[in-house]
């Protein structure tokens, strides 16, 4: 963190004035270990918070207007509105995810009694792929939680900006993301069944390894629309699978059963897609029963497959992110390789061993750099826990 908690109250008194009641909360980013694209999919995931993510300070005011300024976006200045306002517009920019969690928050009955003024700050790096819309999301439910005194399950505030951003921000995520900012655990991933949202804590022990982000620094446009598209790929195959077997998700599906059926499919891209989904859902469980048994190869292994399939398969990969997996393979101690997040850009996860850190990091640089003409960026990163407040 850049900044201080006090720094940010500060800030904050000196753009909104310092009387009143003023509180500051924390949501984390995520880093998906493996399961991608699987939480639409009714898969499972094996997500983990971050210990990067977004800060917020919010006072409660006596009237309707909300008040809104990002540290990150300063030149925006303070973004006001109200909450007889609360229709996503282009000119509002960053302000439309939170408006959208407090419109999703009225729609469900939860009368927000008064506007608020609200600053932000968020460490997460722009287009990395680690969940900082997800973050802001959560962050913002917490705030308007713990202000008005609303009775709403950590579990409910991820399921609420989860529908704020497919149905306000038209973006068509699955529950992964906001679910992992709201429910992180220190030290542990999520195993989340996304179909029925049980979960269980798995701790991650990786007593010679650490975990490695490569930023690729690239986000390629066509992230929402082509994810809205597999989101629609993936439905079809669905509505084909289930005239000839019996399933409510693809993740209801073995390998054996989805290579059995898969013939339904009509359309060969929509077969690749849930070909996929039933094969990563798959692999998730057998890397979550792997690390339980400290077998951190398999797990990398696993990981290793895992992009090779989102390359080949799913096609959310780009050439940029498949040479930081190649090139990351041929290191010595990176045990597990693979593109992270939505894809078409973003980050690769690697689990790196302890005394390779500097190698991974030396082998990777110079070369991407020569092939891409991009600057990767490396965080070697602690898992941190979900939201919560820090006064």
């Amino acid at each position: 963190m850049a900044v201080s908690v006090q720094e940010l109250k500060d800030k904050f008194k000196e753009l909104f004035g310092g009387d009143g009641e003023i509180h500051a909360y924390f949501a984390p980013g995520r880093v998906n270990l493996i399961g991608e694209h699987t939480d639409y999919n009714g898969g499972h995931v094996f997500p983990c918070a971050l210990t990067i993510g977004t800060y917020g300070v919010i006072r409660p005011r006596t009237d309707r207007k909300l008040r809104f300024y990002s540290i990150n976006f300063s030149s925006l200045g303070i973004i006001e509105t109200s909450l007889d306002d609360l229709v996503p517009d282009e000119a509002a920019d960053w302000t439309n995810y939170p408006k959208g969690v407090m419109w999703t928050f009225e729609k469900r009955g939860y009368h927000l009694p008064a506007g608020a003024d609200i600053l932000i700050y968020g460490d997460i790096p722009a287009g990395s792929g680690l969940s900082s819309s997800a973050s802001l999301e959560v962050l913002t439910g917490l705030m308007l939680r713990d202000t008005f005194g609303f009775d709403i399950s950590m579990v409910d505030l991820a399921l609420i900006g989860q529908y704020s951003e497919n149905n306000f921000n038209g973006m068509n995520c699955g529950i992964m993301d906001q679910f992992a900012s709201a429910m992180g655990k220190k030290d542990c991933a999520i195993f989340l069944d996304t179909s029925t949202l049980e979960y269980e804590y798995a701790p991650i022990k990786l007593p010679d390894a650490k975990i490695v982000i490569t930023n690729s620094k690239v986000k390629h446009s066509l992230v929402s629309s082509a994810y809205n598209d597999r989101r629609r790929e993936c439905e079809t195959a669905l509505e084909d699978l289930q005239k000839v077997v019996d399933i409510k998700t693809l993740g209801d599906l073995t390998e054996e059963q989805f290579e059995q059926y898969k013939d339904a499919i009509q359309d060969p891209v929509c077969r690749k897609r849930a070909k996929h989904a039933v094969y990563e859902n798959q692999r998730t469980i057998r890397a979550v029963q792997a690390l339980k048994a400290n077998d951190i190869e398999t797990f990398g292994k696993l990981m290793n497959e895992t992009h090779v399939s989102l390359r080949d398969d799913f096609e959310v990969s780009c050439a940029e992110t498949d040479l930081l997996a190649e090139l990351a393979w041929k290191v010595p101690g990176v045990l597990g390789s693979r593109i992270t997040g939505g894809g078409f850009g973003g980050c690769t996860v690697s689990i790196v061993k302890n005394e390779s850190v500097d190698l991974f990091i030396r082998s990777l640089d110079k070369p991407y750099k020569e092939k891409t003409g991009h600057k990767a960026e490396f965080y070697v990163v602690d898992v941190g826990d979900g939201a919560h407040a820090l006064d």
